[in-house]
């Protein structure tokens, strides 16, 4: 099964400025990017833009042609929360990206993406989520190749596939926040130290190496995944849209990267030197191997 390959901008992990936010999706407008998920997925405390500036935001990328999805929070912690979620699901106008099941829920039926925090591992699972309304679902992160195309092969509701495909992987979350223990402050008073941390908290091994990335309540790989030389692939294993993880720097190069190399007009070994300088740590790829996540596969 091939399909035209579409290049998303997934939602917004780290804690920037509002100012910051706004230039950003601001600069989107005239991307290459086909489809932006918008929306606070990690920590509701990150109160720069609310629900109604995200709406503002869709409105402003959908008028430049761009496809709007909204994004779900992962861990629901507040009756606020909870509001929040249930006014995204009412929407009317944007497609939604569900990343729990209490998301799912309150679709009710309507269509939406099945986002990576739904542990898509099996054919029925998937099969269960399509005939309750989902039209593509994300791989999970730490998913390889062989086991998303035995999926795809399998089950009577073949739905196409998204792949996380550029950024730090989002591995785990928690209700504690880690960047906040850092600095020996407690949740509740968190003084919004994330946005010290533009593209998460380095934590690195007694012997230097890069180990984890801390970025408030959830749990990031170190290094930076990378599918660039693995698009070649996605559409036999019936993957319709690329993932790009927004970090504070180089993400419209990122893109142009990918989207040069999926249109053909660059070569694989000129597109990874090109990538290369543009990562805030080093890449590997191990997963989609089933190797270890933190290898890099040549």
């Amino acid at each position: 099964m091939k399909t035209q390959l579409k290049l998303a901008v997934g939602p917004l992990q780290y804690y920037w400025s509002r100012v910051e936010v706004l230039q950003f999706y601001e600069s989107l407008r005239d991307s290459c990017a086909d489809i932006v998920y918008l929306g606070e997925t990690v920590c509701s405390r990150r109160h720069e833009l609310r629900l109604a500036d995200w709406l503002e935001v869709a409105e402003m990328l959908d008028e430049a042609g761009k496809k709007v999805i909204l994004s779900t929070q992962v861990l629901l912690e507040s009756g606020q929360d909870l509001t929040t979620l249930r006014k995204i699901a009412e929407n009317t106008r944007y497609q939604v990206e569900a990343n729990d099941m209490g998301a799912v829920r309150l679709m009710q039926g309507r269509p939406f993406i099945a986002g990576p925090f739904l542990n898509i591992y099996n054919a029925p699972t998937r099969d269960l989520l399509a005939g309750l309304g989902a039209v593509r679902w994300v791989m999970p992160l730490e998913m390889g190749r062989d086991t998303l195309g035995q999926i795809q092969s399998e089950g009577e509701r073949r739905i196409p596939a998204e792949i996380f495909s550029y950024g730090k992987l989002p591995l785990a979350f928690s209700a504690r926040c880690f960047t906040a223990r850092n600095r020996n402050i407690p949740k509740d008073n968190c003084q919004y130290v994330c946005m010290d941390h533009p593209d998460g908290l380095l934590m690195r091994t007694k012997e230097g190496q890069p180990f984890l990335t801390i970025n408030g309540i959830q749990t990031q790989s170190a290094l930076v995944y990378t599918l660039l030389d693995q698009l070649h692939a996605f559409g036999a294993l019936g993957a319709e849209v690329v993932r790009i993880s927004p970090q504070s720097r180089h993400t419209l190069e990122i893109l142009s990267i990918f989207r040069k190399v999926m249109d053909g007009t660059l070569g694989l070994a000129e597109a990874n030197d090109q990538l290369l300088p543009l990562m805030p740590e080093g890449p590997c790829n191990g997963y989609w191997f089933g190797r270890p996540g933190l290898e890099m596969a040549a």
